[in-house]
């Protein structure tokens, strides 16, 4: 995978794709905490929950939000990393009778994530020490 990524910042740019990969940080950072915030509401709406476990699944990722504004390499390393137990959340989802739409969603939001994620702090890091 490293080889892919450094074939990608030499063809378009350096700056060109670090510029995408925040965006794909954002995006999917963004798709994820819908997802969370959605689906936490169904269960508490069933009554299967409180809303201490929909705070409980949102709190990691409101946790990363100072190091992704402040662009920092090594917070988005630590959030790719989080974004795993996303992944695997999401395919657990996916194995639930009628959740299979659903969970397919959580893992794809989180898999964008955590490439995002991993090639933005490749590129900066290359950027600031570049």
């Amino acid at each position: 995978m490293r080889q892919q990524l450094d074939q990608l910042a030499s063809r378009h740019g350096l700056a060109h794709v670090t510029t995408q990969a925040r965006r794909g940080v954002w995006g999917g950072l963004a798709a994820l905490a819908i997802l969370q915030l959605l689906g936490g509401w169904q269960l508490h709406a069933s009554g299967q929950i409180g809303l201490m476990p929909i705070a409980v699944r949102l709190l990691p990722l409101v946790l990363f939000l100072p190091p992704i504004i402040t662009r920092r390499p090594r917070g988005h390393v630590m959030l790719a990393f989080v974004s795993l137990l996303y992944i695997v959340q999401g395919l657990m989802i996916a194995q639930l009778p009628g959740r299979l739409a659903w969970g397919t969603l959580e893992t794809l939001a989180a898999l964008i994530l955590f490439v995002s994620a991993a090639a933005y702090a490749r590129w900066r890091r290359q950027q600031l020490t570049g």
